[in-house]
């Protein structure tokens, strides 16, 4: 099931889409088709769109200091900020754009703001190396959390499965938590956790969309504004999966 969740998105994608309209329009002859598709490219790959969609993406969250936070039974760090880097001697470990995640946790947990601290053990078929929870138990012990107070889940391969894993280490009947994630993930996951039987006390991080002013390369196609429109349209189909589901 998990290569139909990461293949099926891709149908939709602006790069699929782009993709057979260039294609078609050159076999069958129509300019009109493959040029429209060179223009949704260029749309796509506007920074000042992809910055829009970022914002709404992110829109009913704001950045928290911890000390803000109320309490709960645990706090539940979400996977996805490692990568694995194949060494000489190994595996080694890199942060991805979500490092934020983890360091939000270890902070909460200091606050006090929950007597646990929950990893995720995410771990694709495809993936190398430690499940990224193991990793992240190491880092935590090294900033200072007893291991005692840090519990792992079962491995897991989406938010889907993170829900119910983490729901099945805590033992109350009606627990809550302190959700950290993406703020761009975060009404997903939120809503799956809360349909796992989980209170949710959400704790956005990793924000994509800063302040900025407003220049002339806003306007200027780039393959990073086109990757992150591809991954609102990614997100945004996350979404609607799960609000049909749940």
């Amino acid at each position: 099931m998990i290569y139909l969740h990461k293949i099926l998105p891709l149908i939709v994608s602006p790069l699929f889409m782009i993709l057979v309209m260039v294609i078609g329009g050159l076999i069958i002859g129509s300019r009109k088709i493959s040029f429209t598709g060179i223009a949704i490219l260029i749309i796509c790959s506007l920074p000042i769109l992809s910055s829009e969609l970022n914002a709404y993406l992110e829109k009913d969250y704001q950045l928290n200091r911890t000390s803000d936070v109320d309490t709960a039974s645990a706090i539940v760090v979400l996977s996805g900020m490692v990568r694995t880097i194949k060494t000489k001697d190994g595996f080694a470990y890199e942060w991805t754009d979500s490092v934020d995640r983890i360091f939000a946790g270890i902070d909460l947990f200091k606050e006090n703001k929950a007597p646990f601290l929950i990893l995720t053990g995410g771990k694709l078929p495809w993936s190398v190396g430690k499940p990224e929870g193991e990793y992240l138990r190491d880092v935590a012990m090294k900033y200072g959390i007893p291991k005692k107070y840090i519990l792992l889940s079962k491995n897991v391969e989406n938010t889907d499965q993170e829900a119910k894993a983490v729901r099945k280490i805590l033992s109350t009947d009606d627990p809550k938590v302190i959700l950290v994630t993406s703020a761009f993930h975060m009404p997903r996951a939120k809503k799956v956790f809360e349909a796992a039987g989980i209170t949710v006390i959400p704790f956005p991080v990793d924000f994509r969309s800063g302040a900025e002013k407003l220049t002339f390369m806003n306007f200027i196609p780039s393959a990073a504004a086109f990757y992150s429109t591809s991954s609102f349209i990614r997100e945004i189909i996350g979404r609607a999966y799960y609000n049909l589901k749940y």
